[in-house]
C-alpha cells in the first residue's frame, strides 16, 4: 500500500510541478503546492498507520479528493477505476444499455420514461415500474450511478429484472437484451398554428443534430412551402456536442461569425469557434423556447441567435452553464473531468452562474450583473444564464408546482391512475378531468410540500419546546391553517398541474412523441410563439429593429 501511495503521489507531484511551470513561474506557487503535498502524505500515512480502527485507504483517499473537487464546481468530477464502467457520457446518443430514463423513488430506481422499441420497451418494462433485484442482487437503496454500472454492458448480454408494479400483487421477473440504443435528438416535428409555424422539439445536442433539424425544417417546408416562422424548442435540453450548437446556429447565421468562445488559464487553449458553411436561411423568422433546465449548449444556440437579434427567446431565464470540461487520465484507470475554461458568447458575456447552493446555479439581480449590448443595441447580462425577450410564467416557476415536480408526486399519481385500466386510443381527444382524484392521492400521500413556511414552523415547534412554552392548540390551528393554505395554492395553479398530467399521461402511451404532442395542446410558450410570428411588427420590436 505504501508503494502504491508514494508511487501515486509522485505522478501527482510531477504532474502539478509541470502545470505550474507552465501556468506560473512563481516560485512561491511551487513552494505552496510541494508544502501542502508533503502535509497531505505525511498525514495520510500517518492516520492509515496508527488510527485505532482499520481504514480502507482507497476509500479514506477517495473522500480526501471528493472533498477538493466538491470545492469548486459540480462539474469537475474525480472518477476511479470502479467508477469507468458507469463512466460513459452519450456524446453520440447511443450506448449499451436498457434505453430508459430512471430515477430514485422511495429508495428504488424507477422507470420514469421508456424509447420507443428499445429493449426495456421491447422487454414489456412500464413506466412506473420499480426495479427490486438486478441478476439476483438486492437493487434497494443503490444509486444511479450504481445502478447503471450493473445495466450498461455489451450487447446481447442478458440482465434479470424483479420489478414491483403498480397495480399487481406480486414482483414480476424480466429478462431484458442489452443493445445499442440509439435515442433520437429530434423526437418530434410538425406544423402547428394556421399550419404556417414550423415546431421542431430538440432533445439533446447529440451527433447529427444540425443535420437533423435542417432535415426537419426541409421535411415541413415540403408540407407548406410558406411557412412564416420557426419555433425551435429547447427546453428541458442539457446540452451536449459543442460542434452541434454551432452547427445548428449556422443554419440561420451567415458563414463566418463567431458562434462561441473559449478562454481559461491555458492561454494555448482558448478557441474561437465560427460557422463553417453557408446558412440554411438567413431570413425565416425564428423564436426559441427556454427555460431553468435549458443548459450548455441549449444556452449557447439561444444566447447567440439573442446576441445577433437572429430570434426572439421566450419562457424562463436558462439554468446558467458555461463551463468546459476536460477529462484527464491520471494513473491506475482513474480520471478527472477538470473545468479549464468558460464560454464566451458574441456579446462576450458569459454564462455561467457566478453563485451556487446546493449544486445549484443561484440568481443574482441584474442590477449586479454586468451589461452587454446585443448587435442591434439591446443589453443583455451575464453571470447567470439566458434571459428570454418574451417571460412566460405558465405557472412551473411556483414553488408548489415545483415541489409536487420534485418530489415526483404527479408522476406517482399518474403511474397510480393508469393502473386502473386507463385506455387511450389517441392524444387530442384525451382530456384530464378528476382532479379531484389528484388531491385525494395527495392526502393519501401526506404530502410534505418543504415548503420554507414548513421549515420555519418546525424549527418554531422545536423551539417553543425548549423553552417550556405549552402551544398545543394554538399550533394545531396553526397547522390547519397552511394545510387549507397550501389547498387554496394547488388549485391556484390547477391548470398548469392538469397540463403535467396530461403530459405525464400521454408519454406513458405514445412514448417522447406522445408526450410533446400533448404538451403543445395547452403550451402557454408555444401559442406566444405563434402569436409573434403571426406578428412581423412585434418581432421586429423586440429585435430592436
Amino acid at each position: 500500500m505504501k508503494k502504491t501511495t508514494i508511487k501515486v503521489l509522485g505522478m501527482l507531484l510531477i504532474f502539478l510541478l509541470g502545470s505550474a511551470t507552465t501556468i506560473d513561474n512563481n516560485s512561491n506557487r511551487h513552494f505552496e503546492i510541494l508544502k501542502n503535498l508533503e502535509i497531505f502524505s505525511n498525514l495520510y500515512k500517518e492516520v492509515n498507520t496508527y488510527y485505532v480502527d482499520e481504514i480502507d485507504p482507497g476509500q479514506f483517499m477517495r473522500t480526501g479528493i471528493d472533498a477538493m473537487v466538491k470545492s469548486l464546481d459540480p462539474y469537475t468530477n474525480y472518477y476511479s477505476e470502479a467508477d469507468i464502467e458507469g463512466y460513459r457520457i452519450m456524446t453520440e446518443g447511443k450506448y449499451h444499455g436498457i434505453g430508459a430514463k430512471s430515477d430514485i423513488i422511495d429508495g428504488y430506481v424507477t422507470i420514469m420514461g421508456l424509447n420507443k422499441d428499445q429493449p426495456a420497451d421491447k422487454a414489456g418494462l412500464k413506466v412506473g415500474d420499480q426495479i427490486l433485484e438486478v441478476d439476483g442482487k438486492d437493487a434497494k437503496g443503490k444509486t444511479m450511478d450504481e445502478f447503471n454500472q450493473i445495466a450498461r454492458g455489451f450487447p446481447g448480454t442478458t440482465m434479470h429484472l424483479k420489478i414491483k408494479r403498480e397495480g399487481e400483487v406480486r414482483p414480476l421477473d424480466i429478462e431484458l437484451v442489452r443493445e445499442e440504443v440509439k435515442v433520437e435528438n429530434v423526437p418530434f416535428h410538425g406544423i402547428i398554428g394556421n399550419d404556417d409555424i414550423a415546431y421542431i422539439s430538440l432533445t439533446t445536442f447529440t451527433r447529427d443534430a444540425g443535420k437533423n433539424i435542417e432535415t426537419a425544417i426541409k421535411d415541413l417546408r415540403k408540407k407548406n412551402d410558406h411557412l412564416k416562422g420557426i419555433v425551435l424548442d429547447l427546453r428541458d435540453n442539457g446540452g451536449g456536442l459543442l460542434n452541434e450548437a454551432v452547427n445548428i446556429v449556422n443554419l440561420f447565421v451567415p458563414k463566418g461569425e463567431i458562434v462561441v468562445s473559449t478562454r481559461g488559464k491555458i492561454k494555448e487553449w482558448n478557441r474561437d469557434f465560427k460557422t463553417a458553411k453557408p446558412p440554411y436561411d438567413l431570413d425565416i423568422p425564428v423564436t426559441v423556447l427556454i427555460n431553468g433546465r435549458s443548459a450548455s449548449a441549449s444556452e449557447i444556440v439561444s444566447g447567440v441567435m439573442q446576441d445577433y437579434d437572429r430570434g426572439v427567446l421566450i419562457g424562463r431565464q436558462s439554468y446558467g452553464k458555461g463551463l468546459v470540461q476536460n477529462t484527464m487520465d491520471i494513473g491506475y484507470n482513474s480520471k478527472v473531468k477538470v473545468t479549464t475554461a468558460k464560454y464566451y458568447i458574441p456579446s462576450q458575456r458569459c454564462i455561467q452562474a457566478i453563485e451556487y447552493k446546493n449544486g445549484e446555479p443561484v440568481h443574482i439581480p441584474e442590477d449586479q450583473r454586468m451589461p452587454f449590448k446585443t448587435r442591434n443595441g439591446r443589453t443583455v447580462y451575464d453571470g447567470g444564464g439566458i434571459k428570454p425577450d418574451v417571460l412566460v410564467d405558465s405557472g412551473m416557476s411556483s414553488k408548489i408546482v415545483k415541489s409536487l415536480i420534485k418530489d415526483h408526486q404527479i408522476f406517482k399519481f399518474v403511474t397510480n391512475y393508469c393502473s386502473q385500466g386507463l385506455v387511450i386510443n389517441d392524444i387530442e381527444n384525451y382530456h384530464f378531468t378528476d382532479f379531484d382524484a389528484f388531491m385525494s392521492f395527495l392526502e393519501r400521500e401526506n404530502f410534505d410540500f418543504n415548503l420554507d413556511s414548513d421549515q420555519s414552523l418546525t424549527k418554531f415547534k422545536e423551539q417553543a419546546k425548549e423553552d417550556g412554552f405549552e402551544l398545543g392548540g394554538a399550533l394545531s390551528n396553526l397547522e390547519k391553517e397552511i394545510i387549507d393554505a397550501k389547498k387554496r395554492e394547488i388549485l391556484k395553479y390547477k391548470s398548469t398541474i392538469i397540463n403535467l398530467i396530461e403530459k405525464d399521461i400521454a408519454g406513458r402511451y405514445f412514448y417522447e412523441e406522445g408526450k410533446i404532442k400533448m404538451g403543445l395542446r395547452n403550451d402557454e410558450e408555444v401559442k406566444k410563439a405563434i402569436e409573434i410570428l403571426h406578428d412581423s411588427a412585434t418581432y421586429n420590436r423586440l429585435l430592436g429593429k
